[in-house]
């Protein structure tokens, strides 16, 4: 790694002199156009092309109408803003040697008329900026590897949850996860994306109700390392889910989607003025299903009110909230035999009838922007967040030879709370000739899970079997049907607090060679949890040990651009996982520092109707925990709570994808990923011998453990090995059947793993393998004036295959389904 650091930071040292060498030898600084387009109601006009038109230098504005030329030679240009559908405006401007001259633009359109004709006429993913990004620059001067899957794509497959929007992202693959009661589960680049990985609108939120994807705007993937931004996240991806934001004019929709398996689910869409500086949006749904699966139900409400209130052209307030109460059956699937998947029936239902699993979600988000001048703003954003999950169930169907399985029953009552302040500061400036786009932020969340422990039976026991199943006989699913008692005897509360701090900078060294440098510093505390004992009122700590943990996080990357159309990369970053368990020494272990490197090329052509990225990656751990071998006294060591940080594992991967708008009305998003991640050195088989107290039994107070790692090579378990997906949509623009929407995609699973990771110790293999496959749908719709018609045909083939949590988890995918939406727009 020391090579790669080095070439790295030479190439930065070497353009960065060439650079200040070729401006001593001028003497002089080139001046700069800045300048803002708005519609005429006073909202920021994104992605408009801008152009200077002796030179032909083009730019876009970013998400606050903003757009900059750099370095110009004195004289006089003219701008001119141009875009399909809009009105061409060209101003006269006069540029000086070391100034920035102004030219602002408002145009005739206003906001909703500009929204249609962005998504009428298509942009680039490649020149729009994300959120998730914290600054305005385009995504070709992002050194990582970026999604945004827009309202039409999510409108035209009419997705129902998160897990139907990330399909199109090439790289994020579905995982199951235990019972589907911990809402959906996802793995970027061999890492699984855990919950503080998703936000909505910038902020951490929760995805235990499976949150509403139908009425959102966008959901945007900042794909690797993002820990310069968030802090302690995984290295594969970061979600940010970004909703419906009001409007300055009165509109509207209302929906009602239905489809097979007793899907009904109606949506209204509000927004308007309220007045000149302040307006609304409400947005609401409510969502009743049966499934495929047989006894499986789920009930839900959603609704998301928010204002908007302009403070003055440069100061914008935005106050949301959300409120979602998803109820719905825990199922466990269709469970192994003898750690085997047998096909007892895609629909066999074998949890308890009166199982359930009810969660209410309510959050709430403010967030400040304003605009200091065209050079530099800030946004300040703070949210709540209360999240409630009130299950019970029988568990974990995994059976003997002969199909008989336990199934114990778990009753479980939790409440998070949680808070998360952001503060980001944006900036653009010029040393000399070198342009500068600074991102300096700080961030802190707190949250609190309290969770409660219960007894079962009339004498209460810790642990009750409902009554064992026989996996091969249908007639023994049910049980008795009668729900055990559950007594609540303990109240458990798990703090945990963040902050951190960071600061980046984009320098723009010439017109082709920039570099974006950054450091974070994470500072983490997760104090010992506390127990309450009901019965007695007495306060005790638990057994988990509280932990301080402190990391730096820093990124580099050069930047290339030979054409203002592509974009070459290479970047490195890292982040911190933390860990369980103590050293040997009995303090809590270090978090493990993962390295990230990453190379990319980022293409657009056909002015920008056709884009194409490509990106590889290598992940190395070089510090993954594992058990200690020995004491700190030299002696044996026997508990598998003390480790060291001396294992390695390795995901490398390689990610492409394609989207575009060749013709007018044809849209396509397409992708496909390849990843491999395993464990590239773990601790070998190897008899231990540690003291115990001495006893009769054993009178030399000697005992031996054999101690093994995870076998090296072998795919993790959850990880996907290829994926692939591709979306078509094709709307006539023209003649008797305008209006007529014609849309396929297919998506690819590859070759996974269930069950658990083999390791050196074990003699027989506890791995589920997993074979790929592929799903087809066909969309078919019509729009008249302000009604539209939408139906789709999923899973045509009615292929056949499962996602698998560990061995118990075993749901198979759905059958063909059928789902149609009548809307009309006001």
């Amino acid at each position: 790694m020391k090579y790669f650091y080095t070439i790295v930071f030479l190439s930065a040292l070497l353009l960065s002199n060439f650079t200040l060498s070729a401006q001593t030898a001028s003497g002089i600084a080139n001046g700069s156009i800045r300048g803002k387009v708005k519609t005429n109601d006073g909202q920021p006009a994104a992605y408009v092309t801008v152009q200077i038109v002796e030179n032909n230098k083009k730019t876009a504005t970013n998400e606050s109408g903003v757009f900059v030329f750099n370095n110009l030679k004195s004289g006089e240009y003219t701008v001119k803003t141009s875009s399909v559908g809009l009105q061409v405006q060209t101003q006269k401007v006069t540029v000086t040697d070391g100034e920035a001259t102004t030219a602002d633009f408002t145009l005739t359109e206003s906001g909703s008329q500009l929204d249609e004709i962005v998504i009428s006429t298509y942009k680039s993913p490649n020149t729009k900026s994300i959120r998730t990004g914290k600054i305005d620059i385009p995504s070709r001067d992002l050194p990582q590897a970026v999604q945004i899957i827009g309202a039409q794509i999510i409108a035209d497959q009419q997705a129902n949850r998160l897990s139907d929007v990330l399909k199109n992202v090439n790289g994020v693959a579905y995982g199951e996860n235990r019972g589907g009661v911990s809402g959906e589960t996802f793995f970027a680049r061999g890492y699984s994306l855990g919950g503080n990985n998703v936000f909505k609108n910038g902020a951490r939120t929760s995805t235990g109700g499976m949150p509403e994807t139908s009425t959102l705007e966008s959901v945007e993937v900042l794909k690797g390392s993002a820990a310069l931004l968030y802090g302690g996240v995984s290295g594969g991806a970061v979600v940010n889910m970004v909703t419906k934001k009001p409007k300055f004019e009165n509109g509207g929709e209302v929906s009602f989607r239905t489809g097979s398996y007793d899907l009904y689910k109606p949506t209204l869409d509000l927004y308007g003025p309220i007045s000149q500086k302040l307006a609304f949006r409400a947005i609401g749904t409510y969502e009743k299903a049966a499934s495929y699966r047989n006894s499986v139900h789920a009930d839900r409400v959603y609704v998301n009110p928010s204002l908007l209130y302009k403070l003055s052209d440069k100061t914008e307030i935005v106050l949301q909230g959300d409120y979602l109460k998803s109820d719905f059956t825990p199922d466990f699937g269709i469970g192994t035999i003898d750690n085997k998947i047998v096909n007892i029936g895609r629909g066999s239902y074998i949890n308890a009838p009166w199982a359930y699993n009810n969660t209410n979600t309510v959050s709430s988000q403010l967030s400040i922007d304003h605009q200091f001048n065209e050079s530099w703003k800030i946004n300040v954003l703070g949210s709540v967040q209360s999240y409630n999950r009130d299950y019970y169930s029988a568990e974990r169907p995994f059976a003997n030879t002969e199909g008989i399985a336990l199934r114990n029953v778990t009753r479980s009552k939790t409440e998070e709370f949680s808070y998360n302040q952001q503060i980001n500061l944006n900036g653009q400036f010029n040393t000399g000739s070198i342009n500068h786009k600074l991102l300096v932020g700080a961030d802190a969340d707190q949250s609190k899970t309290t969770s409660n422990g219960f007894v079962y039976g009339p004498s209460g026991v810790a642990s009750f079997n409902y009554g064992s199943v026989n996996l091969l006989d249908p007639s023994t699913f049910a049980g008795t049907g009668i729900q055990p008692e559950a007594t609540n005897t303990t109240r458990t509360n798990a703090p945990i607090y963040r902050m951190g701090a960071f600061v980046q900078d984009l320098v723009s060294l010439t017109d082709k060679f920039k570099v974006l440098a950054g450091i974070r510093y994470t500072f983490q505390k997760t104090p010992a949890t506390s127990i309450n004992t009901l019965a007695t009122g007495v306060n005790s700590k638990g057994t988990a040990v509280g932990k301080t943990e402190k990391a730096f996080s820093p990124k580099l990357a050069l930047i290339y651009q030979p054409l203002k159309t592509t974009s070459v990369y290479v970047s490195y970053a890292n982040n911190l996982i933390a860990n369980t368990g103590l050293d040997i020494y009995g303090a809590t272990l270090d978090p493990s520092l993962v390295d990230q490197y990453e190379a990319g090329i980022k293409n657009d052509f056909l002015d920008g109707r056709l884009s194409a990225n490509i990106t590889a990656y290598s992940i190395k751990n070089s510090n993954f925990a594992q058990q200690a071998l020995v004491k700190a006294d030299g002696t044996g060591n026997g508990d598998s709570n003390v480790k060291e940080l001396n294992g390695k594992t390795l995901s490398n991967g390689v990610e492409f994808d394609l989207t575009g708008n060749i013709l007018p009305g044809l849209n396509f998003i397409a992708g496909y990923s390849y990843n491999f991640i395993r464990y590239t050195e773990t601790r070998d088989k190897t008899v231990i011998t540690y003291d115990v107290p001495v006893t009769t039994a054993n009178p030399t107070g000697k005992a031996t453990s054999t101690v093994g790692g995870t076998v090296e090579g072998q795919r993790l378990v959850g990880t996907t090995k290829n994926t692939a997906n591709g979306s078509l949509f094709y709307t006539l623009q023209d003649g008797k059947l305008r209006g007529l929407k014609i849309g396929a995609s297919a998506y690819y699973t590859g070759n996974r793993n269930g069950g658990y990771n083999d390791t050196k110790t074990q003699t027989v293999s506890r791995l589920i393998p997993l074979s790929g496959f592929t799903t087809f749908d066909l969309s078919g719709g019509y729009s008249w004036k302000k009604l539209s018609l939408l139906a789709k045909i999923s899973n045509i083939t009615n292929e056949l295959n499962y996602f698998v949590h560990e061995n118990y988890s075993i749901n198979p995918i759905a059958p063909r389904q059928f789902i149609t939406t009548l809307g009309y727009r006001f």
